[in-house]
């Protein structure tokens, strides 16, 4: 997946990754990326971000579902970089909603992160959220 590095949220982003394991420095770059955002597009990439960075399950859902919704507005407004996202969104919010106890909604969110999983390309990143979203059908199917 190709993000440019000229959008500034994105850029944001990719430094508050980049702090390594301080968590705080982390949440800064986040918390910016998130006041910066300018669309759907860019909405849905800082809430995925931010969503990282919660302590609390429940603000962890929050921010997943966020970054969901942003990115499904902006798909249907046809946003062509908005389909790469959408598999390890799904799979972030599904996750979220397992461990609120929310089963059924987790197992929906496994459903479209494997509908999703064709916008990626073959290799490496996608063979990873791949695996992710199978562990995830595996948790959510004893739930």
């Amino acid at each position: 997946m190709d993000l440019d590095l000229t959008n500034p949220v994105i850029a944001l982003c990719a430094e508050g990754m980049a702090v390594g394991g301080d968590a705080a420095a982390a949440s800064e770059y986040f918390a910016r990326a998130w006041a910066a955002r300018r669309d759907d597009f860019d909405a849905a990439v800082a809430a995925h971000y931010m969503a990282r960075q919660q302590q609390a399950p429940a603000e962890r859902l929050t921010w997943d579902a966020r970054a969901v919704s942003h990115a499904e507005a902006a798909l249907a407004l046809g946003d062509e970089r908005v389909p790469s996202l959408l598999p390890s969104l799904y799979l972030n919010l599904g996750d979220a909603l397992l461990t609120a106890g929310r089963a059924a909604d987790a197992r929906d969110a496994v459903e479209r992160a494997e509908a999703a999983l064709g916008a990626l390309p073959d290799g490496g990143y996608r063979a990873f959220v791949a695996g992710g979203v199978a562990r995830l059908r595996s948790r959510a199917a004893i739930a």
